[in-house]
């Protein structure tokens, strides 16, 4: 599939899709996702990129950590702008994009939903929350926003 991935630099892959957000959020066809609003992971940083991957059950695990109330959704985004590969788990933290996860400051345009991803168990769910709690209280774990 090399026609699908467009390189962009010596280690850096940009892919053309399909992408996927996950969140809590009911939105709809043509929605756009923006960038400015609370880490789920951080809570007193406002995000300056809005998040996507190429990996459905990826977005899976972002909308179950999701804020919020409500079911977790996995949606199919277009990105509408430049987008990069998100250095929060990439080159920056970890070797390659393993994750295929990437983010932009443009929005995202919503194209469809995605209902068949894997959903974590309970037990899987409550294993990630207490990583993301030791994330947190750890002041060397930033987000590079």
């Amino acid at each position: 599939m090399k026609d699908d991935i467009i390189e962009t630099g010596k280690t850096e892959v940009l892919e053309s899709g399909p992408f996927y957000h996950g969140t809590k959020a009911d939105l709809q066809i043509g929605d756009l996702l923006t960038a400015g609003f609370r880490s789920n992971y951080h809570t007193e940083v406002i995000m300056n990129h809005i998040y996507f991957t190429a990996l459905p059950n990826g977005a899976g695990l972002a909308a179950e950590l999701a804020k919020g109330d409500g079911s977790g959704r996995v949606y199919i985004v277009e990105p509408t702008g430049v987008f990069e590969n998100d250095p929060n788990v990439t080159d920056k933290k970890f070797p390659g994009n393993p994750t295929r996860s990437y983010r932009s400051k443009a929005p995202l345009k919503i194209i469809g939903e995605v209902t068949d991803w894997v959903r974590l168990t309970p037990e899987e769910l409550q294993t990630w929350h207490d990583k993301l709690a030791k994330i947190r209280s750890n002041p060397e774990a930033k987000i590079i926003n």
